[in-house]
C-alpha cells in the first residue's frame, strides 16, 4: 500500500523521535510518519551510550555542540523532571595525571567560562574531597552534568509524538529513494510510502540514505566501536561521581572515564577502534560491504596516516585487559583487573570528509525536499530537543517550500 505523508522521518533514535515530536508541535495537523528499520525504536546509538547529559564544556563557543549541549543540558533534566525520567545532576571531574595536561585542562576551564557553564578549579586536596580513590594533580568541577536514562526519553519522544499523531513504522528498512514532481517515493522492506519531505535520521547509515536521495555530501559514515567494562559491584564505592581525564584535542573522543549511571552501576570507557561493520558491536561481527566502504574512501587512509599512533594505543587496550586496566589506573590507582566487567559496547557514526577531517560539530546538509542530519555523535543525546527543534525547523521550510511550487 501506498502511505502519503507531509514528513517522512528516515531512523527512530532519540533524533528522529525528537525532530518528530518537534514538527507536530511547531506545526499541529502535519502529517508524520517515522521509519525504523528495527523492531524497536532507539537500539543503536541512543540505546548503547553512557547516559551522561554533558555540559558542553569542550565544544568551540558558537558551535551548534556548544549551544546545544549547553541548552539542551537544562531542557534535558527539566523533560526528565516533567516525565518522572530517571536522572541526577551530579556534576564530573576533568582531571589532569601529568603537568603536561595542566594547559590544556586551564584552557578546558576557560572555554566552560565563555560557554557560561559552572566551573571550578580544584587542587589535589579537594580531588580527593570529592573522589578518594582518584589521582590527580589538578582538576575543574562542572557542575552542570548529570546522567539519566536516554532509553527512557526516547521512549517518552515516541509517546508524545505518537500521541500527536505520529505514525511510528518499525521494520521498515528504506531501500530506495526516488524524487517525483509530486513528493517522494520510498521503497520500504514492507512495500512503498510516499511523503513531501524526506528527513535522514538514519546515524550510522544517514550518508547512505543521502546517497539513496542523489546527494552525496562529501562524507561518510567511519563507525568506531567505543568498549566499556563496569566496575564489579564490590568495586562500585571506587567512583562517587563521573571523573574524566583530560582530552586530547587533536582526536574527537574524551579518553576511558568513568561514570556512575542512574542504575547505580559504573561504566569504565570507552576506547575508541575501528568497527568491522557499521553495527559491528564486537571484533566477531563484521560486513564486508561496510569494511569495503570504508576502505574505498580516501578520507579513511588519511585518517590512519594522521591518527595512527593514537589508534594503535587504542587497539592495544581493545586487545588486552591488561593494558585498559594500566590506562584506567592514571585516573583510578585502587582499580585492578579483578574489579572490571565486560560491558555492551556502542558504535559511535563519525563523520569523515574526503582530506581525512573528523567532524567534530553536528552537521547537516540537503536541498529541496531532503534534510540530512549527517555527523551527531556525543553530546546528540543531550542535546536532542534543541536538534530536534533545529531539524524541524529545516523540514518544515522545505516543505513550504515543495508546496509553493
Amino acid at each position: 500500500m501506498a502511505y502519503g505523508y507531509d514528513v517522512l522521518v528516515v531512523g527512530g533514535g532519540i533524533i528522529g523521535l525528537s525532530t518528530a515530536h518537534a514538527i507536530t508541535q511547531a506545526a499541529p495537523g502535519t502529517s508524520v510518519a517515522v521509519l525504523e528499520k528495527e523492531t524497536a525504536l532507539a537500539t543503536h546509538q541512543t540505546g548503547r551510550n553512557s547516559g551522561v547529559i554533558h555540559s558542553g564544556v569542550y565544544y568551540r563557543p558558537g558551535s551548534f555542540k556548544a549551544r546545544f549541549a549547553v541548552r539542551g543540558a537544562d531542557e534535558m533534566v527539566k523533560f526528565c523532571l516533567d516525565h518522572d525520567i530517571a536522572h541526577e545532576v551530579t556534576g564530573k571531574l576533568i582531571v589532569a595525571t601529568a603537568r603536561e595536561e595542566l594547559p590544556r585542562l586551564h584552557a578546558l576551564a576557560q572555554r566552560g567560562r565563555e560557554n557560561r557553564i559552572p566551573v571550578r578549579e580544584l587542587g589535589p586536596a579537594q580531588i580527593a574531597e570529592r573522589e578518594p580513590h582518584v589521582g590527580g594533580l589538578a582538576a575543574i568541577h562542572v557542575g552542570s552534568t548529570g546522567i539519566c536514562d536516554f532509553g527512557a526519553v526516547a521512549r517518552t519522544l515516541a509517546s508524545l509524538a505518537q500521541a500527536a499523531g505520529v505514525e511510528l513504522r518499525t521494520g521498515t528498512g528504506v531501500r530506495e529513494i526516488a524524487r517525483r514532481p509530486d513528493g517522494i517515493t520510498v521503497q520500504t522492506d514492507i512495500g512503498e510510502v510516499r511523503g513531501r519531505v524526506l528527513v535522514n535520521c538514519a546515524g550510522l547509515h544517514c550518508d547512505r540514505v543521502a546517497r539513496m536521495a542523489g546527494e552525496d555530501l562529501g562524507m561518510r559514515i567511519v563507525p568506531f566501536r567505543g568498549e566499556y567494562y563496569e566496575l564489579a559491584e564490590r568495586s562500585r564505592d571506587l567512583v562517587r561521581g563521573l571523573v574524566y581525564p583530560v582530552p586530547d584535542p587533536a582526536f574527537p573522543f574524551l579518553g576511558v572515564h568513568l561514570t556512575r549511571d542512574v542504575h547505580g552501576g559504573v561504566h569504565v570507557g570507552p576506547n575508541a577502534v575501528p568497527a568491522l561493520a557499521r553495527e559491528g558491536y564486537s571484533w566477531l561481527r563484521a560486513r564486508p560491504r561496510d569494511m569495503a566502504e570504508v576502505l574505498a574512501f580516501p578520507g579513511s587512509w588519511r585518517i590512519l596516516r594522521r591518527h595512527w599512533r593514537y589508534e594503535a594505543g587504542e587497539l592495544r587496550r581493545s586487545l588486552s585487559k591488561k593494558a585498559f586496566v594500566t590506562a584506567v589506573r592514571q585516573l583510578l590507582p585502587a582499580v585492578s583487573a579483578d574489579d572490571l566487567v565486560p560491558a555492551a559496547a556502542g558504535v559511535r557514526a563519525q563523520a569523515v570528509l574526503r582530506d581525512g577531517t573528523l567532524v567534530d560539530d553536528f552537521l547537516f546538509g540537503g536541498s529541496g525536499p531532503f534534510v540530512h542530519v549527517l555527523n551527531a555523535p556525543s553530546p546528540a543525546a543531550t542535546a536532542s530537543l534543541p536538534i530536534g527543534r533545529e531539524v524541524a525547523r529545516r523540514a518544515l521550510e522545505a516543505l513550504a517550500g515543495s508546496r509553493s511550487t
